[in-house]
């Protein structure tokens, strides 16, 4: 006999999850009338914020990355701030620091003064021109959702997502990301050029005297609500044993893949694992269904495990690409 409680709980989900899916519609629909193509850049844009993590946007200049990161925070009703990264950022510039004040009885006391990394929407433009040390204390806003300034702990505001960008072209002055850095992206998003009749309308509607600005869709409550819907949306086991399966064939001492033993110097690593689960729930949700399938795993496979892999000097000489490998580990899953 079928539980009632059960069946309350299922349909109860079954309706947040078409509530959800009418919003996010609204959501994609707002954002397409300021960021002209690049559907699956928004896309996976959006997965990344429904999945609670943070992204990192690759591109060539000129593609709308900043702009795209500036309207998803309008349209998800976010509090966003900007950050310009270069050489002399110092972690402070991020942070925030404590200055000296002195009252009028002539006591004196340190005040925190937060800086930009206090918002619901961080964006960290041309991320790999800060210094390694700037980097590390952004690292620590990323994976604990707080801040040490002077010894006392920060908490962020929730929810708090990096979106940061990076241009692959000038590499003069820059710092590479660290592998720990990488790994607490959930994607690592690549912006290509629109096609023509994206770039057409974007050309006619971006040139004239009025131009489309961006509407609110969203609250930042509600988006939060829908990043706890994503957490309880049913997995199947085959696509359980798809992400394992695939993740682990990435890894040259654990595959049973000969290209990835060849060509591959280190492998994704569980929170690979983690972010495809959620990535794949939140996909799930963003296209109206109850549950992830197997396409889900296969479509999102490139953005989660492009940055958490390197190749070795030997596939470099080769002229092997990231692409391929995971081309060929996707492969027994189509």
């Amino acid at each position: 006999m079928t539980n009632p409680e059960i069946l309350t709980g299922a349909t109860d989900l079954v309706a947040e999850v078409d509530a959800l899916g009418q919003k996010l519609a609204q959501v994609r629909e707002r954002i397409g009338r300021v960021i002209f193509g690049q559907r699956e850049v928004v896309d996976q844009a959006l997965i990344t914020l429904l999945a609670g993590g943070h992204c990192l946007l690759i591109g060539v200049p000129g593609l709308a990355k900043t702009r795209l990161v500036e309207t998803l925070g309008t349209v998800l009703g976010l509090d966003d701030k900007r950050i310009q990264c270069t050489p002399d950022l110092m972690p402070a510039d991020i942070l925030g620091s404590e200055v000296l004040e002195e009252s009028e009885s002539g006591r004196r006391s340190f005040r925190f003064i937060p800086g930009p990394v206090f918002a619901q929407l961080l964006m960290a433009d041309e991320i790999n021109r800060a210094s390694p040390r700037t980097q590390s204390a952004l690292l620590q806003a990323m994976q604990e959702g707080r801040v040490s300034v002077g010894g006392q702990y920060h908490p962020l505001p929730r929810p708090f997502h990096v979106l940061a960008t990076q241009n692959p072209l000038e590499q003069e002055g820059t710092y590479p990301l660290p592998e720990a850095q990488l790994d607490r992206f959930l994607l690592q998003i690549d912006v290509g050029y629109p096609d023509i009749d994206s770039e057409r309308r974007m050309l006619i509607a971006t040139t004239g005297v009025a131009e489309d600005v961006a509407v609110a869709a969203m609250t930042s409550t509600e988006l939060a609500a829908a990043q706890r819907l994503v957490r309880r949306v049913p997995v199947g086991e085959s696509v359980v044993e798809a992400i394992l399966s695939l993740v682990r064939s990435g890894r040259p001492e654990d595959s049973d893949v000969d290209e990835t033993k060849r060509h591959v110097a280190w492998g994704p690593g569980p929170r690979a694992s983690q972010a495809l689960m959620l990535a794949c729930r939140a996909r799930a949700l963003l296209e109206g269904r109850l549950s992830p399938s197997i396409d889900d795993v296969v479509a999102l496979a490139p953005p989660v495990l492009r940055h958490r892999m390197a190749l070795n000097f030997a596939a470099r000489a080769d002229g092997i690409t990231m692409t391929r490998i995971i081309d060929r580990l996707v492969a027994p899953l189509q």
